[in-house]
């Protein structure tokens, strides 16, 4: 994908527009040096306009799980197939996303975190998302149980060295050996800890939250159950006020109904879908590596080989706005708090709402809430 040459001074007229103050049917949202000038309802101010009349104006998504797409993963060590898979979400509305890497032994972690860096600071993502080593075995998913490891301070500090600063999150299952002091240590680091990938009790998950957790790691899945004589950690992250909790909504993962529970009990403040995409997403069935491990995606659902586990999804954040609208029921404000406000929030990025000052990340959907044009820092990108 690539952009029509810079940034754009434009009026997009006609539409309805999503603003966290509300929905204005007949919006207008100005947009000059790269950012949103002005906003606002009824007869636009002069200039050039571009008329998106019939369609819903809404600022880009923000995906802060997201393993790869277009055919290529985020652990590729060539930088080309980086950028593709991030290119791939990006034709898609997701205009920021962070680059999640799986379980693997920490120096060849470090190694991937090393390579994202430079990306990183390119701009080609927005920052490193590591879910794991540091995860229950008893529910590590799509993860290689024989690579699993405790949150030694001395990984930790590994990991967070080849990043730069450009780590921004890592999950962890609390009840290992060290998480709670790992958990403070990231903290300390300005990292966001997640918690995920866990069969702790309530009792386990306290602490961590207590120390500084703040983000659930696809709440529901890879986790100890919810049980109504041992909440689990589901239960005590989606009734923590202190707790993000990420939701993957393509229906494969969450019936709808889980969606909409999580998402009201939660609030738009602490609701975020993410889409926990593998390289699959945009392409289609096959087989795909993913951290080692064999996945064979049939009918857009991946699964590991030999077996009914779920590895990831083929989930494209436009596809997870339409079906929280569509299918779960939240509404327009809802969906974009949750696809793309809430995400801005975490990473403390300057997207994710339309707003004057705001970068000017914008997606431009048709009827339908697919996709017609979609905005980065003020430029239009094309395939």
């Amino acid at each position: 994908m690539s952009t029509w040459g810079g940034p754009v001074d434009v009026i997009l007229t006609g539409g309805r527009v999503v603003t966290p103050g509300g929905v204005l049917e007949n919006g207008w949202v100005s947009v000059r040096d790269g950012r949103i000038a002005a906003v606002g309802e009824g007869v636009a101010p002069d200039g050039p306009v571009n008329d998106v009349s019939g369609c819903t104006i809404v600022p880009g998504f923000v995906d802060i799980h997201c393993h790869g797409g277009g055919g290529d993963a985020f652990t590729s060590p060539d930088p080309a197939k980086v950028r593709r898979a991030a290119s791939a979400h990006r034709k898609h509305g997701t205009t920021t996303l962070l680059a999640s890497l799986v379980s693997r032994p920490v120096p060849e972690l470090a190694d991937q975190v090393s390579a994202l860096a430079e990306l990183t600071q390119e701009g080609v993502v927005a920052g490193i998302h590591l879910e794991g080593p540091f995860l229950s075995a008893a529910r590590c998913g799509a993860h290689d149980p024989a690579i699993l490891c405790p949150p030694e301070q001395t990984s930790v500090t590994k990991l967070l060295d080849a990043g730069k600063g450009t780590v921004r999150m890592i999950t962890i299952a609390p009840e290992l050996e060290g998480a709670v002091q790992a958990v403070r240590q990231l903290v300390d680091n300005n990292v966001l800890a997640a918690i995920g990938h866990t069969d702790a009790t309530e009792a386990q998950v306290r602490p961590a939250v207590d120390a500084g957790a703040s983000v659930a790691t696809h709440l529901f899945n890879g986790m100890r159950p919810l049980h109504h004589r041992e909440p689990g950690p589901i239960g005590a992250l989606l009734d923590d006020d202190r707790v993000t909790v990420e939701l993957i909504c393509d229906l494969v993962h969450l019936h709808p109904t889980a969606v909409r529970l999580a998402a009201r009990h939660a609030g738009r403040k602490r609701t975020i879908l993410i889409t926990d995409a593998i390289a699959a997403a945009g392409v289609g069935d096959g087989v795909y590596d993913v951290g080692g491990l064999e996945v064979r995606v049939v009918d857009g659902v991946p699964t590991l080989a030999g077996g009914a586990a779920l590895a990831g999804s083929t989930l494209t954040m436009d596809v997870a706005f339409r079906n929280a609208v569509n299918s779960c029921g939240l509404t327009l404000m809802e969906a974009v708090y949750a696809t793309s406000t809430r995400g801005a929030e975490l990473l403390g990025l300057d997207t994710g709402k339309l707003q004057p000052g705001c970068a000017a990340d914008i997606v431009v959907l048709d009827a339908e809430l697919k996709p017609r044009d979609v905005m980065v820092r003020g430029e239009w990108v094309k395939d």
